[in-house]
Order: C-alpha cells, then sequence, then structure tokens
C-alpha cells in the first residue's frame, strides 16, 4: 500500500529536522546578562576574592560564553548553588546554564532532564587525611568519620566503596565546601572525601597544607562540564562549541595575546580560519556573529591558559593537567572538528 506523506514529512525528509526556537538565547540577550550557576565557593575553580570579583576556572568558561554571545565577558551573574540546589535553580529558569563541578551520570541526564555538554574536566572521588595519622591507603579507613556532600555522587561512591571492601565508616554530612573545611579542621570528622580537584582545591586553603595528604586511591569516575535544560538545542549547542573553542584555540597554537592578530585576515590553516570567523560563517549556525569564538578566547584564552592560571602547577591549587591534558599530550581532552 502506499503511503501518503505530508507537506511536512517531506519538508523534514529533505531538510532535516526543524530547529528548536532558541528561548534561551532570546531570554539570554533581553535581559543583557548570562545567569551562570557556580559553586558558593571552590578555590580554583569558582569563588569570591577580596574585592568581591569572582574567579576560576567555572567563572572563566562562564565568561567565555558571556563573550560569545555580547562580545563582553563581564554581562555575567554569578548565581552560588549547592549540590541540592544546582539542578532546581536550572529547571526552574533561574539560570542558564551550570559551570560548577557538576558530575555527568546517566539519572541526571535522564530523569532530572539535564543536558551535559561535554567535559571540561575529568576527576575521580579522593579521600584527605591529616598525614600524623599514618594512613597510607583508604582501605585503611575502617572505622573512621568521612565529611561527605549529601545529594552528590560522592555519597553513592563512598558507600559503595565501603561495602566493597568489607569496612564500616561513620559519615559526617555536609552540604558546602566550606562547611566540610570548617567541620575537617575542627577535628568533627578523621576524613574528607570529594572529587580530588576538589580536596585539592580545600587543602590549598589551610594554614599547614603539608599536614594533610590526599590518598593515592581514585574510587570513581567523575567527568564534569556545563549543563542545560533540555529541550533548546540551539542554547546547548552555544555552550557546548563554546567550551570546544577553548580547546581547539590550545589545539590550533591561538593564544588570548594572538588570538586578534589571527582573527584580522585568513591564515594558511583553514581550521583556524572557520574558528576565528575570517573563513565561513559557523556563527549564524549558532545565532551569533562570526567571530563568536575569537570573543571567546579574547576573553579568557585558551583551555590551557585557562586551566595553567586558575588550578595549574603554579597556583595554590597545584594540579597537574593529567587526564585533562590534549589528547595529542596523552590526555583526554578532545574537541570535534570546527567545519
Amino acid at each position: 500500500m502506499k503511503h501518503v506523506l505530508s507537506a511536512t514529512a517531506v519538508t523534514l525528509a529533505l531538510f532535516g529536522a526543524i530547529p528548536t526556537h532558541a528561548a534561551t538565547l532570546d531570554t539570554v540577550k533581553e535581559r543583557g546578562e548570562l545567569i551562570c550557576i557556580i559553586s558558593p565557593g571552590l578555590p580554583g575553580f569558582a569563588f569570591s576574592n577580596a574585592q568581591g570579583n569572582w574567579q576560576g576556572f567555572d567563572v572563566d568558561h562562564c565568561r567565555a560564553v558571556a563573550a560569545a554571545i555580547f562580545g563582553d565577558p563581564s554581562k555575567v551573574k554569578f548565581k552560588p548553588a549547592t549540590a541540592k540546589t544546582r539542578f532546581t535553580l536550572l529547571n526552574s529558569g533561574e539560570g542558564d546554564v551550570i559551570f560548577r563541578n557538576t558530575t555527568w551520570t546517566f539519572a541526571r541526564d535522564v530523569d532530572v532532564k539535564v543536558a551535559f555538554q561535554g567535559i571540561n574536566y575529568y576527576d575521580g572521588q579522593g579521600f584527605m587525611i591529616r598525614k600524623a595519622l599514618g594512613v597510607k591507603s583508604a582501605k585503611e579507613l575502617d572505622g573512621a568519620s568521612v565529611c561527605i556532600g549529601t545529594g552528590t555522587t560522592t555519597e553513592l561512591n563512598l558507600a559503595d566503596f565501603f561495602r566493597t571492601n568489607k569496612i564500616t565508616y561513620e559519615p559526617v554530612p555536609i552540604e558546602t565546601i566550606d562547611e566540610a573545611r570548617v567541620n575537617y579542621l575542627a577535628g568533627r570528622c578523621d576524613v574528607f572525601t570529594t572529587d580530588v580537584s576538589g580536596l585539592a582545591a580545600t587543602r590549598a586553603t589551610f594554614k599547614d597544607p603539608q599536614n594533610h595528604v590526599i590518598l593515592p586511591e581514585v574510587i570513581s569516575k567523575e567527568p564534569l562540564g556545563p549543563a542545560t535544560r533540555h529541550g533548546d538545542d540551539q542554547w546547548s549547542d552555544i555552550v557546548r562549541w563554546t567550551t570546544n573553542a577553548l580547546v581547539a584555540a590550545e589545539e590550533l597554537g591561538i593564544t588570548q595575546e594572538n588570538v586578534g592578530e589571527l582573527a584580522a585576515k585568513p591564515t594558511d590553516n583553514p581550521e583556524i580560519n572557520r574558528l576565528l570567523g575570517t573563513e565561513g560563517n559557523l556563527g549564524a549556525m549558532l545565532g551569533l556573529e562570526k567571530d563568536w569564538a575569537a570573543k571567546a578566547i579574547k576573553a579568557v584564552g585558551n583551555y590551557g591558559e585557562v586551566f595553567d592560571r586558575n588550578i595549574g602547577p603554579d597556583t595554590p591549587i597545584g594540579l597537574e593537567r593529567g587526564l585533562n591534558a590534549l589528547w595529542s599530550d596523552g590526555g583526554l581532552q578532545y574537541t570535534p572538528p570546527f567545519r
């Protein structure tokens, strides 16, 4: 039996699905600023300095998105959120994007309706303890009291690890990194567990960081990345490809210092030209200007510059690139082609 296709079906078959209306982009432009959901305070990633200005790895990624949209990285409002409130704020429309130490999981993606836009930091859960206790392995923590964030993947990972190793622990529930730091330093818990990056960031705030050790076990995969609401494909594309642009810039040797020169006229490298808008117009596909990526890179630098400035080996956080090195250097940071 012959099937009759409607005009709409024919259109979709020939040209692909009709794009989702860019509701979030319209809202952000009308408001005049991006609202970015961040950690309430995590040194190196998102923290407010003495002048009340937000700084950090996640903060710079927020500023890059604002620069891609407005050409101005200052057009962003930061909304601190705990692990319990971050998804509620996003899904209620009180924030436009989460750039916060948030792990991409099946349930969050499928059930909570949060769309993760890539991975900007590969992490894993670890344990920090006082060096004086002489503990060399997390498997020696039987009976320990553990400061653990409620409503997080770390809470579930901790239970799995102790059960698997047939040891016990006493949970000390906390909601923020600051609360964990206070409780840990006051001796209300023997151990603090969270992502290794969070442990390093917390330890950097201690008066005697050398007296605290991060144990060798990494007990989970914690792929951290920006997240948006389900259902707005154009907005998701903007966040995803702005993050990708910073990685591509490092791959291509584009820096905060030389991006202006490279964007002034076409180069001999067609991918640089496409990324910076001197060849083709990828920006139009996003609803942005041709030089959207150049503006983002000019605002914060490439991925490596953002990493090194905020959390790298020469900062108090002191993190090595590790899995977050470029794929060409043995890491996992990798972007699809800009074409």
